[in-house]
């Protein structure tokens, strides 16, 4: 018998549904033809509690060891682990890919097959503000070029394999400096990529013309605020937010992967945990994504083929319209996987 090759994977558990979560992946795992061995860290609302320091460093020992994270939701308390992780790893790039599912109920007749990639850091997300006095507050907003930089390359590469053009969004005629620094940076890299197409447009014209027809938009680079509202409102186009996964990643100084985070886009969901009906389907997306990255593109592509047919055919969870519980919308996806 062959044996099978081994992928190591760092994978970061947290609270509510994330147990859940974590045996549906780890059943889609080992049904492929490939040795996915998880490397488990504890970063429950718990563990934090006693030792918050304890749980990150081990967690950031994983991620030098391993080079690659599945997350789970976490609950946030004292400090948002998902911000603490994106500076001790140093991402600077978040690639959400937001795509109809048939199968999926929606109030658009449009078909989104989208990657929004955002800066993961600085916009107003950086500064908490202040107030100054009782009526008046105010916060620092920050644009950097080497974040900016990063996004835009990852962009710009991403658009070239696809076949595809990169539309840069902000608000550059009102935010001149820091907007116009973005856009300054986005068109520099562009003339790297003389065969990609790319243009700018203002923020909340995108917004409008990608409800009228989403199909115009394949790749979207933002800064930070931008991009995080914009994944959130495509996902409304395609009819849950439950369906959105997305890719965390930190740079070396050559512009090469260093560090790289899969997770779902959705939270901890306290109301269902342990009540076995919480729809994985982010979460196997997250790990489609994951494999794909590692080179298993072709697993990759089968992981979330299978997610996608199975919806497409009725067998869903019930936020989706299905009957089926976390464990048999899971057994659907298996069922639909190459075995070697």
């Amino acid at each position: 018998m062959t044996e099978r090759p081994a992928l190591h994977v760092a994978e970061f558990h947290g609270d509510g549904i994330s147990p859940e979560l974590s045996q549906s992946v780890h059943a889609v795992a080992a049904a492929l033809p490939l040795d996915v061995r998880f490397h488990a860290v504890d970063l429950t609302l718990a563990s934090r509690r006693k030792d918050s320091n304890a749980c990150y460093d081990a967690a950031m020992a994983a991620m030098r060891q391993h080079g690659i994270a599945l997350k789970h939701p976490t609950v946030t308390e004292k400090e948002s682990p998902n911000k603490v992780l994106r500076e001790r790893c140093d991402f600077s790039v978040i690639h959400r890919p937001v795509a109809t599912l048939p199968g999926v109920k929606t109030r658009h007749e449009g078909k989104v097959d989208l990657h929004v990639i955002r800066v993961a850091v600085g916009g107003t997300y950086e500064d908490a503000g202040r107030r100054i006095g009782p009526d008046v507050a105010v916060s620092i907003r920050v644009i950097e070029r080497r974040p900016s930089r990063e996004a835009a390359l990852y962009a710009f590469r991403l658009a070239k394999a696809l076949g595809a053009g990169v539309c840069s969004s902000s608000k550059y005629t009102i935010q001149r400096a820091t907007d116009g620094l973005f856009e300054e940076v986005v068109a520099g890299v562009a003339k790297d990529f003389p065969g990609v197409p790319h243009h700018a447009e203002l923020f909340d014209s995108l917004l409008y013309k990608l409800i009228l027809k989403p199909e115009n938009y394949q790749v979207i680079v933002t800064p930070n605020e931008y991009g995080d509202f914009l994944s959130d409102a495509a996902c409304g186009l395609i009819g849950s937010l439950g369906l959105g996964a997305s890719a965390n990643f930190g740079f070396d100084e050559a512009g090469n992967v260093r560090y790289a985070m899969f997770d779902p886009a959705g939270g901890t969901a306290p109301d269902i945990a342990g009540k076995g009906v919480c729809n994985p389907s982010a979460s196997i997306l997250a790990f489609a994504m994951l494999l794909s990255h590692c080179g298993h593109r072709a697993l990759g592509d089968a992981v979330d083929g299978a997610v996608r047919a199975a919806i497409a055919a009725g067998e869903s969870t019930r936020d989706l319209g299905g009957t089926l519980d976390t464990a048999g919308f899971t057994a659907a996806v298996c069922r639909r996987l190459p075995s070697n």
